[in-house]
């Protein structure tokens, strides 16, 4: 795997950003070495022995550590993907884990386990959910509360709250549910060359809801940038569901005309085929981006009526120590930040963390 440049070189404002995280969709998916890899009959066994090793052991999900899960030869390709995504063009995707031979508890053992590897998981909802389930639980998106994981509703580009997220993909959907990622550091260049006017908008802060999750000392609301050039990058973060509900809340002060504007044409940059990547998503497959470099989207889709066959994936929100350098609207203004000062994913006061083994 060639070796990711560890920081990106920005120009003065104003002109582009360049560097491993700008890319097209057309010239990534060309390097399709880079940042894909199929496990090995050899290296499969590896993770299987070490998932029977955890099992044997007793010990619950939420208490396995990588000391606990040895890879002794998987977790040197582990570490390359993890500079890849922190470092690099921010995606990476293994694939042919047989999770149609496993159970759900192997499966999120292995998930979990390959987690380890990567970096610390974090609470990705209200009910302290650190191993999550997207799958349809039937809910209307359209629900201030609901989220779009817990829906078969499309999800436009957008980021989640911690440095990588990963989803295992156990079951596919009967039709739908494709999976897109998107340089934001090319959005950003794109949108200086396009509409430099709306840059500035883009880069003052946007308010958006928590989902009535709200960590310790925080407001129902957050207000973040959606660019924000931070120590030789583009740190993004873009939520637009959530930017649209948070237009609900008293307080929040209603979107201007150039607001709503500049995100309309992000937007369509984002949706634009010669940007993107399409990504196909196949049973033990695990997708992984880093969220400050990269944004990602699903189609909508249909499920299969026996509930058995429904779409389905395990995720994990992932605190990485050698994340790249983030600004205090991440940590301070929008979430909390882990003990190693990186961002924690969605905390509420006395909500204590758990890894279920069925969607909730």
């Amino acid at each position: 795997m060639p070796s990711a440049q560890a920081v990106s070189r920005s120009a003065p404002q104003g002109t582009p950003v360049t560097g491993p995280q700008a890319w097209y969709g057309a010239e990534l998916a060309k390097r399709r070495d880079e940042w894909c890899h199929t496990w090995s009959t050899a290296e499969v066994a590896e993770i299987e022995a070490a998932v029977t090793g955890v099992l044997a052991s007793n010990r619950p999900i939420i208490d396995i550590t990588h000391a606990h899960f040895p890879l002794p030869t998987i977790s040197r390709r582990l570490a390359d993907a993890r500079r890849y995504l922190l470092a690099g063009p921010g995606l990476f995707l293994f694939r042919g884990l047989p999770v149609d031979s496993w159970s759900m508890e192997q499966a999120a053992t292995a998930f979990w386990g390959l987690g380890t590897h990567l970096g610390e998981a974090c609470s990705q909802n209200g009910k302290g959910h650190v191993l999550g389930h997207v799958t349809n639980l039937g809910l209307d998106y359209r629900d201030p509360e609901t989220r779009g994981y817990q829906t078969n509703a499309r999800l436009p580009y957008h980021t989640d709250s911690s440095d990588i997220v990963g989803l295992l993909c156990l079951r596919t959907a009967r039709a739908g549910g494709l999976s897109s990622v998107v340089s934001s550091t090319t959005l950003y260049n794109e949108v200086l060359r396009r509409r430099p006017d709306l840059l500035p908008v883009l880069m003052q802060p946007f308010y958006r809801t928590r989902w009535g999750e709200i960590p310790e000392g925080k407001q129902p609301w957050a207000s973040v940038p959606v660019f924000m050039p931070h120590q030789g990058r583009i740190i993004a973060h873009y939520v637009r569901s959530a930017i649209r509900k948070g237009q609900l809340l008293e307080g929040v002060p209603p979107l201007t005309s150039a607001q709503n504007e500049a995100l309309d044409f992000l937007d369509r940059l984002a949706e634009d085929p010669s940007i993107h990547l399409d990504m196909t998503f196949e049973p033990g497959d695990i997708q992984l981006v880093c969220n400050h470099s990269t944004l990602h989207s699903r189609t909508a889709y249909e499920d299969d009526p026996d509930p058995t066959r429904r779409r389905h994936l395990l995720r994990l929100w992932l605190a990485c120590d050698d994340g790249p350098a983030l600004p205090a609207w991440m940590t301070e203004s929008y979430e909390g930040k882990t003990r190693n000062g990186r961002p924690n994913g969605i905390q509420v006061p006395g909500v204590p963390f758990k890894a279920p083994l069925v969607a909730e």
